[in-house]
This record gives structure tokens, sequence and C-alpha cells, in this order.
């Protein structure tokens, strides 16, 4: 069974071409359950919202620039007995979004930082927002080299007004001038006006050390971030820990991973 031919120019001309992918297999659909013209028609136009709503959130995820599909249900809570689960799926409903605060996400180093922010990110951009995830690094690096081209003020409006702005890795690298002064804008231009989420090693009580130079600032900038923020913590063993090598003939290893020599 083939479509007809002359459809196709009046679909395209309607920005509804998408229906063409389903068309042959809802026509004998119809045709075999006896469909009202109705029914067919309501289905297909069901076939092309689900098309564009695929389309639009495979377009916020490339946008997000997550680094890969980590998702909640992968997430290994038994790892971390001590998490607050409720607080996470809480979290995770975006209801924060619409209070316009900071999610604050501390643990050591490999204890699924990253992983819980980008997943939370992910249910974000699936409720219909848009997301943005960088590094500290790469978030500041993109202002600078926008400053270079002369497209500062652009990328600091996308920054400042992206719904949900994920920042991971907050403090591994020190802030110094001109970048303290620089994070200290972002964040007091997204403060009360749209939600951030930073994940970082560092405990609370030394998030302090990220601004080296200008303490002020710093303590400008931290009071904005822990105003009516969600706090989480992930403490345990981290999951990056190295498999044992297996012994080698000709090369024995002895107890406490030291290699022995004859």
């Amino acid at each position: 069974m083939t479509t007809l031919p002359e459809l196709i120019p009046l679909l395209k001309h309607l920005r509804l071409s998408g229906i063409l992918d389903s068309l042959e297999a809802r026509n004998r659909e119809a045709l075999d359950r006896h469909l009202a013209y109705t029914d067919f028609l309501g289905l297909l136009l069901q076939d092309e919202v689900a098309r564009r709503e695929q389309n639009k959130l495979a377009q916020r995820l490339r946008r997000a620039h997550f680094r890969s599909q980590k998702t909640l249900e992968c997430f290994d809570f038994d790892r971390l007995p001590g998490l607050n689960r409720a607080l996470v799926h809480e979290l995770a409903t975006g209801r924060f979004l619409a209070e316009k605060v900071a999610v604050l996400i501390v643990g050591p180093c490999g204890t699924g930082k990253s992983h819980l922010a980008q997943a939370i990110g992910h249910l974000i951009a699936r409720q219909g927002h848009d997301v943005l995830f960088a590094t500290q690094t790469q978030l500041l690096a993109s202002l600078h080299q926008a400053q270079a081209v002369g497209t500062y003020e652009r990328r600091f409006h996308t920054l400042a007004h992206v719904p949900l702005l994920i920042i991971d890795d907050f403090g591994l690298k020190p802030l110094r001038p001109p970048e303290d002064e620089t994070f200290h804008d972002l964040m007091a231009e997204r403060y009360e006006r749209a939600a951030t989420l930073l994940t970082s090693n560092l405990d609370f009580g030394e998030w302090g050390d990220a601004f080296p130079v200008n303490k002020l600032l710093g303590a400008a900038t931290l009071d904005r971030l822990r105003h009516g923020a969600y706090r989480v913590v992930l403490d345990g063993d981290s999951y990056r820990s190295p498999k044992p090598l297996p012994p080698t003939a000709g090369n024995p290893v002895a107890k406490g991973g030291k290699t022995a020599h004859a």
C-alpha cells in the first residue's frame, strides 16, 4: 500500500510532512478496525504531536551539552545509604525551578555528583524546560571566548536566563580575577530569577576557598547561592576505584600492591 502522491505537496505546504511516516500504517489500521474518518485523523494528529515533541526534546538535549545519558533509574542509591532519597526524588519533579533557588550537591570524587546532576537535568528537559550543563572551567572559558569575539553580552544573557544552569566541579579550580567577578555577576543575575545546580568536591564550609583572592566577593556570591538552596550530600566510596590487576607469570604481585622483584 502506498500513500497518495497528491498528499505529499499538501502536507509539505502545511508543514505536516512528518505524517507521511505513519500514514500507511495508520491507514491500514483504520481499514482493519473500520475506524471512522475522525478517529483516523485523530491518530495521525497524535502521531504528529508526539513526533514534534520528540524533536523538541532532542533539540533541548543537544543544547544542554550533557556529557552522557545519565538517568536517575541507573543511579546506584544503595551505594549511598546516607543519601536523602526523598529530597532527590523531590528535585526530580522540577518544582524547584518555580522557586528559582539553587541546588547544591557535594561529595568526594567518584560518588556520583555529575551523574545525579545530569539525571535531574534530563528529567527537567523532558518536562519541557531548557537546561545547560557545563563544568566551571567550561563555563568561564565560554564567556572568555565570547568576550574575545565580541559576543559576550549575548552569551552572558543566555547563561543568565536559561531555566536551569548546571555547573559541575565548582571550586575544583580557584576563581581568580577576573573570573571571580564574572562568576559573581552571573550568579547575581540569576539570583531569584532562575534555578542553578552546582556540584562540588568541597564541603559546604570550604566553598569560600574557591575565592582565594577576593574573599568579600566570594562571600557575596555564596550568600546568594545558599539563600533557600537545597543541599544534597553524597558520602561514600568512589565508584571509580580501579580493578585489581591479575598476577601474571614473571611479574608476581606482592601484598600491598607492590611488585615483587626477584
